[in-house]
């Protein structure tokens, strides 16, 4: 189970004490601030689930720390709440206006300490499982729809709401799907109709990961590849409740794509054959794909640098029989390329 983390404010460090005393049978994991600068390294590399902010500190104007903090993507859905005495009361109202979404008398309260806490965290916990399963509704759905009429409509979707690749980068991840499950060899006529329909929602689960993030055009920091990392599971979140086996095959590849064949991928750590072909599959074409796009951060990749660089992950990142029946066909996929 996963610890809440909390983040404290203030430069009252009897405050912070009192509150971590209060909560102490709960195993939150608590982090504080004394000053401004503290807070701010301190949101820069750890990742909160609710910040308790005094209205007053040393030298810190609270509200536009409060602003601040609201106007940042990674922050903005953290949920805020701002410790007040009987004179800071009547700010509430402008508090609120800036994005807080609770307060806490001082002096503190054990009783409403204890409730403001545990309802905010759960509400903040609700807000992003609510955006999953919002996605689960539009995929309630028969099989034979999802195939014909509502696989484009979810993507489409992703790629309105989200702004993410185009739908040609969708579709050429589906073809080098079905291409190299042809020539696989053991898998049925139905096997390669499913992963070509379920081949392109193998990122569906970046849709939940901020776009400061997934649209960084820069290295990812630590604390950024730590968050990138859930997106597997997210995607799985999707899919997990359905009965239909082309959306289960969806989740297996959207769990499972960034697994390596050594076992050093994850979330999971899973080795050779551990992988599902589907997944193993996917890891190879949609890396191909990716080297293949220009992006905001790198030059598009001729496609034999992109040859290149999978057969030097042969046997690490990627399945070697895949890839010698990769190397074997090179000019099917070019074709697809070109």
């Amino acid at each position: 189970m996963n610890t809440s983390k909390i983040l404290i404010i203030d430069s009252d460090i009897e405050n912070i004490n009192k509150i971590k005393e209060i909560v102490s049978d709960k195993s939150y994991d608590i982090s504080y601030a004394l000053k401004i600068q503290e807070s701010i390294d301190l949101l820069k590399t750890k990742r909160f689930d609710l910040i308790i902010l005094a209205k007053d500190m040393s030298s810190v104007d609270s509200f536009k720390l409060c602003k601040s903090i609201k106007n940042t993507p990674l922050l903005e859905s953290i949920p805020l709440i701002v410790l007040v005495d009987h004179e800071g009361a009547d700010n509430l109202e402008k508090w609120y206006g800036l994005g807080c979404i609770d307060h806490i008398h001082c002096p503190l309260r054990e009783n409403e300490v204890q409730a403001k806490i545990k309802h905010n965290l759960e509400f903040y916990k609700y807000k992003k499982t609510l955006k999953i399963s919002s996605w689960q509704n539009k995929l309630l759905l028969s099989e034979t729809e999802l195939a014909q009429n509502e696989m484009v409509y979810i993507l489409s979707a992703v790629i309105e709401e989200n702004n993410l690749e185009a739908m040609g980068h969708i579709k050429r991840v589906a073809d080098f799907a079905k291409q190299l499950a042809v020539l696989e060899g053991t898998l049925t006529e139905e096997d390669v109709k499913t992963i070509y329909l379920a081949s392109p929602m193998y990122d569906i689960g970046k849709v939940f990961i901020d776009d400061s993030i997934v649209k960084k055009p820069d290295n990812l920091t630590d604390e950024e590849f730590s968050v990138m990392q859930d997106h597997p599971k997210f995607g799985l979140k999707v899919f997990e409740n359905s009965t239909s086996k082309l959306l289960n095959a969806a989740a297996t590849i959207a769990y499972e794509h960034h697994e390596n064949y050594d076992g050093t991928g994850y979330p999971r750590g899973l080795k050779g054959d551990e992988i599902h072909i589907f997944a193993r599959i996917v890891a190879i074409v949609s890396v191909l794909d990716a080297l293949l796009e220009k992006k905001s951060y790198k030059e598009s990749w001729s496609f034999e640098d992109a040859v290149q660089y999978i057969q030097e992950e042969k046997g690490k990142k990627f399945d070697p029989r895949l890839v010698t029946i990769f190397e074997e066909h090179l000019e099917v996929f070019k074709e697809l390329v070109d």
